[in-house]
This record gives C-alpha cells, sequence and structure tokens, in this order.
C-alpha cells in the first residue's frame, strides 16, 4: 500500500486509494470510490459508492461525500460541512443512484466548516463559500459566496484573498479581468 488508512477505518472492496493519500479515524470509503493522490480524509469522513475524488483534496473531519457528489483537484471540504444528493427525500420512497442530482466541486474550490451544498449544483474553480452558508444555485468560478441562502459577496483570488478595491491581489500579485459577470485571471 502506498497510502495510509488508520486502522479503525473501513475500505470497501473494489476502491480505489491514489499514493500518498491519508485516511484517518473512523472513516469509511465505500464500495466504487476513486480517490485520487496525496488526499487528506480526516476523522469520522464518509465517500460513498462511486464518489470521485481527484488529487490533493482536503476533506476536514466528520464529512460524507454521497453517491452524486464528484471533488475536483485541490478542493477543500472544511470540518462538518454538508453536501446532498436528493432534493425531494423520502424515507418510505427512496430513490437510489438514478435519481441523485449531481453536485460538482470544481479545481480549488474551498468550502467552510458547516456549509451546505443542495445538491445539482456547480461550484467554480477557486470559489469560496464561507463557513455555515448554504449554496442552493451554482457557484461561479472565483466567487466569495456567504450568507443563507448564500449570496455572491465578492470575488477572492487564487490565493484565496478577497479583493477589496481592484482584482489585483496584494498577497500573491496575480491580477484579474472581470468580462460579462465572470472573473478570470489576466495572463
Amino acid at each position: 500500500m502506498s497510502y495510509f488508512v488508520h486502522e479503525s477505518s473501513y475500505v470497501d472492496e473494489g476502491v480505489k486509494i491514489g499514493d500518498d493519500t491519508k485516511v484517518w479515524h473512523f472513516s469509511h470509503i465505500q464500495k466504487g470510490a476513486v480517490i485520487g493522490k496525496a488526499c487528506s480524509l480526516g476523522q469520522n469522513v464518509n465517500v460513498s459508492n462511486n464518489v470521485r475524488i481527484g488529487d490533493h483534496v482536503k476533506i476536514q473531519n466528520n464529512v460524507s461525500v454521497y453517491e452524486g457528489v464528484e471533488l475536483e483537484d485541490h478542493v477543500f471540504c472544511g470540518p462538518s460541512m454538508v453536501f446532498t444528493n436528493d432534493l425531494t427525500p423520502r424515507s418510505k420512497y427512496p430513490k437510489g443512484p438514478e435519481g441523485y442530482k449531481k453536485t460538482l466541486i470544481k479545481y480549488g474550490a474551498s468550502i467552510g466548516a458547516n456549509a451546505t451544498i443542495v445538491c445539482g449544483n456547480t461550484i467554480g474553480e477557486w470559489a469560496m463559500i464561507a463557513a455555515g452558508s448554504v449554496v442552493t444555485k451554482d457557484v461561479p468560478p472565483y466567487a466569495l459566496m456567504a450568507g443563507i441562502p448564500a449570496r455572491q459577496i465578492g470575488w477572492v483570488c487564487e490565493c484565496g484573498k478577497p479583493f477589496k478595491d481592484s482584482l489585483k491581489c496584494n498577497v500573491c500579485s496575480r491580477e484579474y479581468i472581470l468580462e460579462e459577470g465572470n472573473l478570470r485571471q489576466n495572463k
């Protein structure tokens, strides 16, 4: 094994885990899950059947990544944040995987502690979701979102610093351009 799984965790058969990934205490990785290289899954993380997780992803304690959710490379999931996969759940009328709404968290996005991501939405590259927010719609790349429901309150640099007076980062010096409501890096 070129990855680490704590002895208190369970990894079902048919799981793929990349090199240098660490799965910490009391976690469960279910059948068909694919986890990339150099990831960190904290205590009490559940990765459901057939979930795909990219490389260098950090999932903090007490997070369940349900079937229908995909995390691209370099995604950060804060402690106790929540994913959903069914907009109208009923215990008596389970839909199964065919009824799950797809949720995509794109490259480099960060989700704060205790945030909730309602299923069927995409969070764009490098977006940042504030702690405790409830995301109910798609989030554009580099958007800074906060509140219930989450609303865009600004833009954030790839390095994580929110912009104040200009679209040039005063931490890493990256520059951005706003075109038709979308932010992109000026290369």
